[in-house]
C-alpha cells in the first residue's frame, strides 16, 4: 500500500502564503472559522461570530506555549525522558530541560501535508520515522471537519508502519477563551473523580486522590475560577449519553466554550495558564483530553500498545455561543 499524501487535484486556493509555520489553512461554516497551520497541524484560531474562542500564538516565530499543538505521540511529559518498552531502554530528548523531562511529544513542529481540502473540511498527514528517542514509524492523520451547530471536531489517526509494537498517547492543546472577560471570572464545569498528585518542582505524578465534594477541584457545578491555580490531570470522567466528557467555561456576559471527548480519552488535563510574563498570564484555560496520563511512557498507565498495521483514532470536538 502507498501512504504517500495524494495531493492530485487538490485546490489548495485556501492556503495562505508561506509563512514561518508553514501554509494557513481557513475552514469556515455558519459563524464558525477556523484556521489551521501546516506545520504541526496546529489549531491556530477557531472563532464564532468574530469572538476568539482560543488564544492564539504571535503571528511570527514558532507557536507559542504550544497553544493549538497535537501533542504525539505522548501527551504531557516523560519524566528524565527515559522509558522502557518491552525490555528496551529508550532515551528521547530532554525538551523541558529545566524540569528534566520530554515534553508533548514529537510532531508540533513537523510538517503535515494536506491529503484533502474543502470550505469545511481539512486533511493533514505526517509520517513520524523512527529515531533513537521513538524507534518507531508512524503515520499520521488529523481530520478537522467545522459544522455551523456542533462547531470544530478534530479526529486523529495513528497507523503503525513499522514491524514491532509501538507505545502510542495524543492529546490536542487548546487554551479556552470564553470571553473578554478576566478568566479569574470565568465559570468552569466538568465532573472529574480523581485527581493525579504531581511533584511541585518537576510535575511528575507521585499517585492518585479522590476529588472530595466541595474541595477546589470539584467543578461539578458550575463555579467560579476565581484565582484558583489548576495544573492537573484528572481521570474517572463524568460523561454524558453518548460516552463524552463534556468541559463547560463560560463568562460573565453570557458567552462560552465547550470542549468534548470521546471515551478513548479517559483523562483530562487543565492548566489555568498561570505564566511569569503579565501579558500572557492567565490569558485562557487549558483543557486537555489525552488517551494517557502524565509520565505514562514510564508507568505505563493506559499508553495504547500500536501493534504493526494498526490504527489508534481520537476525536474531540469544540464549540462556542
Amino acid at each position: 500500500m502507498n501512504d504517500a499524501p495524494d495531493t492530485t487535484g487538490l485546490d489548495l486556493s485556501a492556503a495562505g502564503p508561506a509563512r514561518d509555520r508553514g501554509e494557513l489553512f481557513t475552514l469556515e461554516a455558519g459563524a464558525y472559522r477556523a484556521e489551521i497551520s501546516s506545520v504541526g497541524a496546529i489549531l491556530e484560531s477557531l472563532t464564532i461570530g468574530g469572538r476568539d474562542l482560543l488564544v492564539r500564538s504571535p503571528e511570527t516565530g514558532p507557536m507559542q506555549f504550544y497553544r493549538g499543538a497535537i501533542v504525539a505521540p505522548w501527551p504531557n511529559r516523560i519524566g528524565d525522558g527515559t522509558y522502557t518498552w518491552d525490555g528496551q531502554e529508550i532515551r528521547t530528548a530532554l525538551t523541558e530541560p529545566e524540569r528534566g523531562n520530554a515534553l508533548h511529544g514529537l510532531v508540533c513542529f513537523q510538517a503535515f501535508s494536506p491529503t484533502a481540502l474543502s470550505e469545511d473540511e481539512l486533511v493533514l498527514r505526517t509520517e513520524l520515522f523512527p529515531s533513537p528517542g521513538y524507534p518507531f514509524h508512524l503515520l499520521l492523520t488529523v481530520h478537522y471537519a467545522l459544522d455551523p451547530q456542533e462547531g470544530l471536531t478534530t479526529t486523529v489517526t495513528a497507523r503503525n508502519l513499522g514491524a514491532q509494537d509501538a507505545p502510542y498517547g495524543v492529546c490536542p492543546h487548546p487554551y479556552l477563551v470564553a470571553g473578554t472577560e478576566p478568566l479569574d471570572t470565568w465559570s468552569l464545569q466538568v465532573e472529574t473523580g480523581t485527581v493525579l498528585t504531581v511533584t511541585e518542582d518537576r510535575l511528575l505524578p507521585t499517585g492518585t486522590a479522590p476529588v472530595p465534594p466541595g474541595g477546589d477541584f470539584d467543578f461539578r457545578t458550575a463555579k467560579t475560577l476565581g484565582p484558583l491555580f489548576i495544573d492537573h490531570a484528572f481521570t474517572d470522567l463524568g460523561r454524558d449519553g453518548q460516552g463524552r466528557v463534556v468541559v463547560s467555561v463560560s463568562a460573565p456576559g453570557g458567552t462560552g466554550v465547550e470542549l468534548t471527548a470521546g471515551p478513548e480519552c479517559p483523562w483530562l488535563q487543565i492548566h489555568t495558564g498561570d505564566r511569569p510574563e503579565p501579558e500572557n498570564n492567565r490569558r485562557g484555560l487549558a483543557v486537555e483530553p489525552m488517551t494517557c496520563p502524565p509520565d505514562a511512557f514510564r508507568s505505563g498507565t493506559d499508553v495504547v500498545r500500536l501493534t504493526s498495521g494498526a490504527e489508534h483514532a481520537a476525536s474531540w470536538s469544540l464549540r462556542g455561543w
